[in-house]
């Protein structure tokens, strides 16, 4: 989630400086400013910098993420992992008598293919860090953060004689990354056309099916939630050609996101109608579900709770609706009744499905990837009439009806035990643990030191691995404030605590002694 948060805040920076730059929205006196224009530019520059090495970070994000231990070690032979693998595909590439200078278009239509093809063909291949190579963008970064966490958690404590025992240990991991990586990376110049080719498909389904396609990528995004494997689908879409293919300089940029981000930082550079065909699987659907349907629905969870449960049910929709409406983070509010109704969840996967259907439809061009009051204003707003912003106000005024009476209705006709409603056997405690004394809570919660054998955390959930899954007990984590526990495996929980997760997982991982 890492690499994801930074481009989050990049693009926000980037859509205002793109706003700045507009003269329909400054004025052509402030776009003649020499100084402030100056200023604008560098923060493009180093905003562009960022999205151009997306594949890197992701690469060492997911090598952290998956370490057990020694998360610096692991981080620091992912940036070794990346390069050599790309090393390896570049040598495989070069061996086959392909090289920067052989798939430029010009050169490829010499060889007397037509331009379009040349143009595709050469679009499968990019300069990574000065590397020639296949253009697998994050997809790249995440097979090499794999394989180098695999590598890291079975040799990080690994001994050798005492001849040679200097390169033992988190030594020995980066030493045996630069032996593995490269023959991955010979491996993968052999499969990639083949996973490219497959991907293309995809990506020409999808484009065909037109508003149809923004409706499937919606709603499946709503029901992979308490998977967690939306993650997957999102960055598949944002960062592949399943987003969208365009060209820029002479350079192919792939994935929703991508083009967005070089439409901000290459004004001009990129068509409308390429921009629109993108950003249809960005924030602008989220935008009417996350600023005005969910908090209704909120709404409608409280006003359904019985009298003696309105108080704790307030606090804790009031709390949920403003983190929807003004970042997109929704978790803390879906995770109240994906799992106490399914006819809920289905209603909610389908309406925000519609609305994403309905943003392409009305041709809105709103990109980024929250769908929140800061994405609206900063890249709906400030991006001028051509973002057709209002839209997403008219939708949001229908959804509010649609959200707050439909889970109205379905709570009270089926019973639904959303909070405040449930049984007395059912009903959480009400009591909540102080904030000292969250942390041995949690812990306790989760069966104890001895039961814990892995923490970590997303933007929401608190994640853990423990020994025995039947010593974990919920209603002890829900007076910690958690919003949920989701049971993913016989040993992998995730206990859902919102933006504010990352401190609690830093203080139970202080607690336990780990790192």
């Amino acid at each position: 989630m890492m690499p994801i948060s930074v481009i989050a805040a990049a693009g926000i920076f980037l859509g205002v400086a793109a706003a700045l730059q507009n003269p329909a929205i400054t004025g052509d006196a402030f776009a003649s400013l020499h100084i402030p224009q100056l200023i604008i530019g560098f923060i493009r520059k180093v905003a562009g910098a960022l999205f151009a090495n997306l594949p890197l970070f992701f690469a060492v994000a997911s090598a952290i993420g998956l370490a057990k231990a020694e998360k610096p070690t692991a981080a620091f032979a992912a940036v070794i992992g990346f390069i050599a693998m790309h090393v390896g595909v570049s040598a495989t590439l070069a061996a086959q008598g392909l090289t920067a200078a052989t798939t430029t278009p010009e050169a490829l239509q010499a060889k007397g293919m037509a331009q379009t093809a040349a143009m595709m063909t050469s679009a499968e291949y990019i300069p990574m860090l000065g590397i020639f190579t296949y253009n697998m963008s994050v997809m790249g970064g995440v097979i090499a953060g794999l394989l180098t966490a695999a590598i890291h958690n079975r040799f990080y404590t690994t001994q050798l004689p005492t001849a040679i025992s200097f390169f033992g240990g988190r030594r020995l991991v980066p030493i045996i990354t630069v032996l593995v990586l490269p023959l991955t990376g010979v491996l993968l110049a052999a499969v990639w056309p083949t996973i490219g080719a497959g991907i293309a498909w995809i990506g020409e389904l999808i484009g065909k099916s037109g508003q149809y396609g923004a409706f499937l990528y919606g709603t499946s995004e709503r029901l992979l939630i308490p998977t967690g494997l939306h993650h997957i689908l999102n960055e598949t879409v944002r960062f592949t050609p399943i987003g969208g293919v365009a060209t820029v300089d002479n350079q192919t940029i792939v994935g929703a996101l991508n083009i967005f981000n070089t439409a901000l930082t290459h004004p001009g550079s990129v068509p409308d109608n390429v921009i629109r065909n993108a950003t249809q699987f960005l924030a602008q659907g989220k935008i009417p579900v996350m600023m005005f349907g969910l908090p209704a629905a909120a709404l409608a969870i409280y006003h359904c709770a019985k009298p003696e449960h309105k108080q704790r049910v307030k606090a804790l929709m009031l709390a949920g609706a403003l983190t929807s409406f003004t970042t997109g983070i929704t978790e803390p509010l879906e995770f109240c009744f994906i799992f106490v109704s399914p006819a809920l969840y289905l209603l909610h996967a389908f309406l925000s499905g519609l609305s994403f259907m309905l943003m392409s439809m009305l041709h809105l061009m709103i990109g980024n990837i929250q769908g929140g009051a800061i994405d609206l204003v900063v890249f709906g707003i400030l991006g001028g009439s051509k973002t057709q912003w209002w839209w997403t106000l008219a939708l949001g005024a229908i959804y509010i009806p649609l959200y707050y009476y439909g889970f109205r209705f379905i709570i009270l006709r089926m019973r639904v035990e959303t909070p405040g409603r449930e049984t007395e056997e059912a009903q959480p405690d009400s009591k909540t643990v102080t904030a000292d004394q969250r942390t041995q809570v949690i812990i306790s919660g989760l069966g104890g030191e001895s039961n814990i054998e892995e923490v970590d955390c997303c933007f929401t959930r608190l994640r853990v691995r423990v020994k025995e899954m039947k010593e974990v007990v919920d209603q002890k984590l829900m007076t910690t404030g958690a919003n949920g526990v989701n049971r993913v495996s016989d040993h992998d929980v995730q206990v859902i605590y919102g933006p504010q997760v990352e401190k609690i997982a830093s203080e139970v991982k202080t607690a336990l002694g780990v790192t």
